[in-house]
């Protein structure tokens, strides 16, 4: 499946429809700038869709990986190896700062309903 950029909404049944093709249909991996608001999805792995990114214009700084699981009650899980930098005071596969993580949740909230 090729990465896209999704800068518009989507559907939640997309987002399934997504992750049926290439997960069995448990989750969508994603990437989100949140400098920009946009996210990638369709990536075997986080570090193919953060290079999209990356080749887009975004920021290292800017970029977090996520899956994204659409039949779960809470659709985001913040497990990425990209999010591993110590520099930015990060050293889990975890977003751990948590307004960090209320940027991602607010830009999924606004591309994916």
């Amino acid at each position: 499946m090729a990465i896209e950029l999704i800068d518009k909404c989507i559907s939640i049944e997309l987002l399934q429809k997504k992750a049926n093709e290439q997960f069995g249909g448990e989750l969508v991996k994603t990437v989100v700038d949140i400098d920009s608001g946009v996210m990638a999805i369709g990536g075997v792995m986080h570090a193919d869709e953060e290079a999209f990114l990356l080749e887009r214009g975004s920021k290292q700084n800017d970029l977090w990986g996520i899956n994204l699981r659409p039949n779960d009650d809470d659709l985001i899980e913040f497990d990425s190896m990209i999010n591993i930098r110590p520099s930015q005071n990060n050293r889990s596969r975890s977003v751990e700062d948590q307004q960090i993580q209320g940027k991602i949740r607010k830009i999924i909230a606004e591309l994916v309903k």
